[in-house]
């Protein structure tokens, strides 16, 4: 396994992590995820990651379970949940300081552990300044219940704002962004934060590095039975994936690369993780499965990362013909 620093922070993470949404609770039971998380652990695996909206906690629940059975040396452990989407109640959702307080010690309960060594926040909250969110989260770290915290999809303004107020007021600013990133959600990750890692030190744990299943090629002839796109509260994320044109057009970039993938003697799922490996301003790639075998084969897209050399990269980038667009160099006119 390979560890990487958490941007500009001296904790190394797992280059591949392993996380539970979608599949505890729904496609896996306790009995599996222990057997899916110690052969992550096994492998080398340190980053685990979660979120009080998963399953309504019952993910955080199943996670907790494993770690209380499996034993493990809480320092060996780097866990993360997230916080915002705690429930029904007027104040079980969002960035306050009362949801994000009594949220992060519902969760603490949940996952069985006196403290989350990262934790984010999920969303940003339109209804919540970004002051009071920060001096939450600052809270939360002075209580010793979290180590580091971060976001996960606000923006660049939002995040500079965030540091902003940190520094303004001597408190902690966030450290790490938990963004969406793979071969065709690209963005965000590689234009518009591009200056944070250098100014601020941001570090990333990307989700999503399959495209929901669409980057390992099993819907190239339809939807295979048990699948994430086969559950009937997923129908939302079916029809975006498969049934749109712009599904449509990148099923048709998938099929393309199967004979690349192929030629490499890699799976197709391995060629979409070593690709998000290769962005050095990549922490950590959060994987997940729903079996071990799948968890396995995963894990091994560490050993394919070599293979992915600049032809590699520009027959990539040829089929995908979606690379940010660069800022531009005026000085270069």
């Amino acid at each position: 396994m390979e560890y990487r620093f958490l941007g500009s922070s001296g904790l190394k993470v797992s280059a591949l992590s392993f996380g539970s949404w979608v599949t505890f609770g729904e496609q896996v039971d306790t009995t599996l995820a222990y057997q899916q998380m110690q052969a992550a652990f096994d492998a080398g695996v340190n980053f685990f990651d979660n979120a009080e909206g998963y399953e309504s906690g019952a993910s955080e629940s199943i996670m907790g379970e494993v770690i209380a059975k499996a034993g493990w040396k809480r320092s060996d452990l780097v866990l993360s949940t997230k916080i915002f989407w705690g429930g029904d109640g007027p104040n079980d959702t969002g960035l306050s300081l009362k949801h994000v307080k009594e949220g992060t010690d519902a969760a603490l309960q949940r996952l069985q552990t006196e403290y989350v060594d990262l934790i984010f926040c999920h969303r940003p909250d339109i209804h919540t300044p970004i002051e009071e969110t920060v001096w939450a989260m600052n809270q939360v770290i002075r209580e010793g219940k979290a180590l580091y915290w971060g976001t996960s999809e606000w923006s660049a303004e939002q995040i500079r704002t965030a540091h902003a107020v940190a520094r303004r007021e001597h408190l902690r600013p966030p450290s790490m962004e938990q963004p969406q990133y793979n071969m065709f959600h690209r963005d965000r990750v590689e234009r518009e934060y591009s200056s944070l890692y250098r100014e601020l030190g941001l570090g990333t744990t990307v989700w999503s590095p399959l495209a929901s299943g669409l980057l390992t090629g099993k819907y190239n002839q339809g939807i295979p039975q048990g699948s994430r796109l086969d559950l009937a509260k997923y129908g939302w994320l079916k029809e975006m994936l498969l049934d749109s044109e712009e599904g449509r057009a990148r099923l048709e970039k998938v099929g393309k690369l199967a004979p690349l993938a192929a030629e490499l003697d890699i799976s197709m799922a391995q060629l979409a993780l070593a690709w998000c490996l290769k962005n050095p301003n990549v922490s950590s790639v959060i994987t997940g499965a729903s079996s071990v075998a799948q968890l396995q084969q995963n894990l091994q897209a560490l050993e394919a990362v070599s293979k992915l050399d600049e032809s590699v990269m520009e027959k990539i980038e040829d089929i995908l013909a979606n690379k940010p667009q660069e800022p531009e160099d005026w000085r270069a006119v």
